[in-house]
């Protein structure tokens, strides 16, 4: 069986124990490693592998084919992406220094991008200026340098980002939470809807809780394949990223999911869909 997902900490954290044959019940995995934009895009195209790590705002262009599994995938609370400024006096300025500006961005459909463009509907006057789709890893060297004049940056770049000299200068997670009261959806694990989906969940659930009976068998496999080799920073990354809602989404999770996308479907940034069809 095919599977995608990223390099992140958190994905081969959870993944590890099915993609090494420790789960009993799960299938033979080939896996492709790919940045969450490769995979939005393999999976809209209709060619993408059988199971697939993608952002939870893709998901209105996906769900004719492919069904989300309620486990394994990325979402909580303080984990939200983050803009990012080499200014300080822009940071100070808020989110009216944004106002015509250059923003990078990790993919058109990354549910990063989602909030920040329902962020900047409410906080920036007039709106940012141009948007540039950029790998997550190319962001902050980019914002760093001048090339782009603020970013949005996911995963590990949460711990990191003071090394860039960079300053933080919105939280969108931080923005979500406040607004909704709920999580904050993050990357969705969904499988084509002709495979058994229930069996699917059950494994990787049993991943995710072998996973965390047995943290220590999946150091070597995390580092080799994380971009961030410090085992601190990978570490932190895990346990922000990997926790109740990787087991189960749960009631608070659905509900989060079927937030932003109908808040996002009435405000016209994604097609509309059914919100029945995510259970």
């Amino acid at each position: 069986m095919k599977i995608a997902f990223s390099p992140c900490p958190n994905d081969t954290f959870v993944f590890h124990a099915c993609v090494h044959g420790l789960i009993p019940d799960a299938p033979e995995l080939e896996v492709t490693y790919a940045d969450i934009d490769i995979t939005n895009n393999w999976a809209a195209s209709g060619n993408g592998p059988d199971i697939l790590k993608v952002s939870y705002a893709a998901l209105p262009w996906l769900l004719s084919e492919y069904a989300l599994i309620p486990c394994g995938g990325a979402l909580g609370r303080g984990c939200g992406p983050l803009v990012l400024t080499n200014r300080p006096e822009a940071a100070l300025q808020g989110a009216s220094s944004l106002s015509g500006k250059r923003v990078a961005v990790p993919s058109e459909r990354s549910t990063a991008y989602l909030l920040f463009r329902l962020w900047a509907a409410q906080q920036v006057p007039g709106g940012v200026g141009e948007i540039v789709v950029m790998p997550f890893h190319e962001i902050m060297p980019a914002v760093r340098d001048g090339v782009i004049d603020a970013g949005l940056v996911i995963h590990e770049a949460r711990f990191t980002y003071q090394n860039y000299g960079l300053t933080l200068l919105a939280d969108m997670g931080s923005w979500w939470e406040s607004d909704t009261g709920l999580p904050i959806p993050l990357g969705a694990i969904i499988a084509r809807r002709t495979l058994d989906g229930e069996a699917i969940a059950r494994w990787i659930r049993d991943s995710v809780e072998y996973a965390w009976a047995h943290p220590e068998a999946s150091r070597d496999y995390v580092l080799h394949h994380a971009q961030e080799l410090d085992p601190t920073v990978a570490q932190a990354h895990i346990d922000l990223y990997v926790n109740e809602f990787t087991a189960d989404l749960g009631e608070a999770g659905y509900a989060a999911v079927e937030a932003l996308l109908g808040r996002a479907a009435r405000e016209g940034l994604v097609p509309a869909v059914d919100l029945a069809a995510l259970r």
